[in-house]
């Protein structure tokens, strides 16, 4: 084993959210999807000026009915202003004023036909702004789908370019909950979000012209409430702000330790932790409890108030409405528009207001997504590695395949060296085995000879090459690897041997499995290699695991062989047909073997003792043992 970091997962630091800037990034996503964004605000645009057109259309069929019932009670043979003046002489000022302000003719009754025409006009116009809305609503759902699917694989994109290193440091969970939870979270947001607020800040403006243009005075009514409004928002929202990053963060920490907890769920019965489980459970269940409480108790907070504060403008409305209305200064449809303007204007102002908060829970997922999307990357390809690319493998008993460390150095953290000057030459078809105690960096050595990691100095040759000049991809494509933690994904059990090469054929994967002593237990099974592996592997032994990860290597047919603790999991009999197996597989192929017992490196061409990041003793078994150091200590164990 080496010192590299595992299970650490700091707590995310609980700084002040970005918010504006996190929320361009985000508007800056939906670039590429700039037509429909434009078709979309263009349906937002024409449903909202016929949403604001029709009030003052059932006003004007409002007037129709209320000019005809008190033009009829007046006599048909004067006109209106001799009515007025009529009622103004007889001291019946308030009729007068009212009458002055309306357009009536007097013995007319109500015009049906005009009112019919003009309701039907309301009742069509509502039809189109329907239709207006489910389509900018389809519209809608493919901007913000394409827009998240792109997000999406921008972040598979991006976990494949991050280095090791971001991954010793962090627990799955937190990574997963960014991943899934965090997106869904932003794809919520803006499917909530963008029509409405488009649509909200139109017809706040488009209400407010009609508003003006109705009367001045009752808009000015209106307007002096969105200050308290906005500043009631502003004070919740800088409030729960911070309590939407703590939210998801907890969450975060939650499914991490949900994902660790029952990944190893076997070892936490065994050793009687499923209290300490359920404790730290809830306590990680409280914190989002907590987080999310608060957060959407505040936010929760905007609507009534707001709403309340929309009620105390609109019971002024109506009281100024009415009065101007019996003064003659506009008529009874006037106001009853400007009534449903009230509404109209109101209900956005809240909506944004309410949609703000919802942005803010967006945002702050989004911001941890950009997060994960701003980690530092691997170490970029050298220009010329397409070029060098290394000596191409040979078939063959005359493969090369020399591994030469000169002066390597390396350290997960700076100023801890984990790798102190270790040099060492493995020769062409050779076997080294690497052994030492747990921390001493045997795995590290061979995680830098895959270029996991990049030395801090020295460098690591084969056959002369650096493999810092070659690309990855070329380097790891000729090189074997036996993980000590078996790694086996949903699917049958040749899809599995065949990973490393997809494209093997089925009496290639069947030599494979023989080699490794698959074929053995497989034929045993009754749909032999079409046999499916659940997504942990838990329907086979752990030994059947190893052996099927060591056919995987098998297949590949590397050049260069790791085995990092190969045989660990299996049993002594099975150990020793795959110690049979591997002497002929390793017959001119540069093997690496890093084990803790050394029965399994018996017939190494050479053992090294690694102690402290440093190679301490090399040679052959016997030469070792006669030395009567280090690893003779180890062997007499």
């Amino acid at each position: 084993m080496n010192q590299r970091p595992r299970g650490a997962a700091p707590a995310p630091t609980m700084r002040s959210q970005d918010f504006w800037r996190s929320a361009a990034r985000l508007v800056k996503r939906l670039a590429p999807q700039r037509r429909l964004s434009l078709a979309v605000i263009t349906l937002g645009i024409t449903g909202t000026a016929i949403s604001v057109v029709v009030p003052r259309i059932l006003g004007h069929a409002t007037d129709l009915l209320f000019n005809g019932v008190i033009g009829r009670r007046l006599p048909a043979d004067i006109t209106k202003a001799q009515a007025v003046a009529a009622a103004r002489a007889r001291g019946d000022n308030a009729f007068a004023d009212l009458l002055s302000g309306m357009n009536v003719v007097p013995g007319q009754g109500v015009d049906l036909g005009a009112v019919g025409r003009t309701l039907a006009l309301a009742l069509a116009l509502y039809v189109v702004a329907s239709l207006l809305i489910w389509t900018q609503a389809r519209l809608l759902n493919v901007t913000v789908q394409r827009t998240i699917t792109k997000l999406r694989s921008d972040v598979e994109d991006k976990v494949h370019r991050l280095p090791l290193s971001y991954f010793d440091g962090r627990q799955r969970g937190e990574l997963l909950s960014r991943v899934t939870n965090d997106i869904d979270n932003v794809q919520s947001s803006l499917s909530m979000t963008i029509s409405q607020l488009v649509t909200s800040i139109l017809t706040v403006l488009a209400v407010l012209f009609m508003m003006v243009w109705i009367s001045p005075l009752l808009a000015l009514i209106t307007v002096l409430t969105v200050p308290l409004s906005l500043l009631v928002t502003r004070v919740i929202t800088r409030r729960s702000q911070g309590l939407f990053v703590a939210h998801w963060t907890s969450t975060g920490r939650l499914n991490a330790h949900i994902e660790e907890t029952y990944s190893g769920f076997t070892v936490v019965k065994t050793f009687g932790h499923q209290a300490a489980a359920r404790e730290e459970f809830r306590k990680l269940n409280d914190d989002v409890y907590q987080a999310s409480f608060g957060a959407q108790f505040l936010s929760g907070l905007v609507g009534p108030a707001t709403t309340f504060i929309g009620n105390l403008g609109y019971v002024a409305v109506a009281v100024a409405g009415g009065l101007q209305v019996a003064t003659g200064h506009i008529t009874l449809g006037s106001v009853q528009a400007f009534i449903q303007y009230v509404r109209q204007f109101n209900t956005p102002v809240g909506q944004v207001a309410g949609m703000y908060n919802t942005l803010q829970s967006g945002v702050a997922s989004a911001e941890r997504v950009f997060e994960l999307l701003d980690e530092a990357e691997e170490s970029p390809e050298p220009a010329l590695a397409s070029a060098i690319r290394g000596p191409e493998p040979v078939q063959g008993p005359s493969r090369p395949g020399r591994v030469e460390f000169e002066h390597v150095s390396f350290g997960y953290y700076p100023g801890h060296p984990v790798i102190r000057d270790v040099s060492l030459v493995a020769e062409p078809g050779s076997t080294v085995a690497i052994v030492g105690p747990t921390g001493a960096g045997k795995t590290t050595l061979v995680n830098l000879l895959m270029r996991f990691y990049e030395v801090d100095s020295g460098r690591i040759l084969i056959d002369g090459v650096d493999i810092a000049s070659m690309s990855r991809q070329a380097l790891r494509s000729r090189i074997g690897m036996v993980l000590q933690d078996t790694w086996l994904f949903d699917g049958t059990i040749a899809d599995n041997i065949a990973y490393g090469r997809p494209d093997a054929a089925p009496h290639e994967i069947t030599e494979a499995a023989r080699a490794a002593h698959v074929d053995r237990f497989v034929r045993s099974l009754p749909d032999g290699y079409e046999t499916r592996i659940s997504g942990d592997g838990s329907n086979i032994s752990a030994g059947e695991k190893q052996l099927i990860t060591i056919a995987r290597a098998f297949l590949a047919r590397p050049q260069l062989l790791i085995l990092d603790e190969a045989t660990s999991s299996v049993d002594t009999r099975t150990e020793l047909l795959i110690a049979q197996a591997m002497c002929e597989l390793r017959r001119d192929r540069t093997s690496f073997i890093i084990a803790h017992r050394l029965s399994t490196i018996r017939d190494a061409d050479r053992i090294m003792v690694v102690q402290a990041g440093r190679i301490v003793e090399q040679g052959n078994r016997a030469e070792l043992l006669g030395r009567r150091g280090a690893y003779y200590a180890m062997s007499q164990a």
